[in-house]
């Protein structure tokens, strides 16, 4: 378990452990370490891991896509390949988020709020504005029986 690399839940850590990422490792490795420190660091190692791979295939397709690049170099099996990389280490990571999240809230002392934990990452949402001008017929959106060609 190394701090060298960052994680997005390091704040989170230092909040419940009260202590910087490189002190809790310190602490880690002696002799009366609790065991929720361990486990906690080693989901934050494995975390930290996961979200290096995310950013390494993130950077690959940037660079793939660079409009500078030539278009005879872009590979549809090669975009495909780092789609289903990247689709894997998200996953990995928002289940290390989940895990990490869930060991932190059980850590938290009675009666100190848990601040939630986003496993993943925010995505914007539009909704087109509504018109207020035009109201709707008056059977719009009325099922309609079968058509037989005899009036009902």
């Amino acid at each position: 378990m190394s701090p060298a690399k960052a994680s997005t839940m390091d704040i989170d850590l230092q909040q419940v452990f009260g202590s910087p990422v490189p002190e809790l490792h310190e602490a880690a490795v002696a002799r009366d370490a609790s065991p929720a420190l361990t486990r906690a660091l080693e989901l934050r190692s494995f975390l930290a891991l996961t979200e290096e791979q995310v950013a390494r295939v993130r950077d690959r397709v940037h660079a793939d896509m660079n409009p500078d690049r030539d278009m005879g170099e872009l590979s549809a099996d090669k975009l495909r390949f780092d789609a289903q990389w990247l689709e894997a280490a998200l996953e990995a990571r928002d289940g290390y988020r989940a895990a990490l999240g869930e060991l932190l809230r059980t850590l938290l002392p009675p009666g100190r709020p848990a601040r939630p934990v986003r496993t993943t990452q925010p995505r914007a949402t539009v909704t087109p504005p509504t018109p207020a001008a035009a109201p709707a017929p008056p059977r719009a959106g009325a099922a309609r029986g079968p058509r037989s060609g005899k009036p009902a």
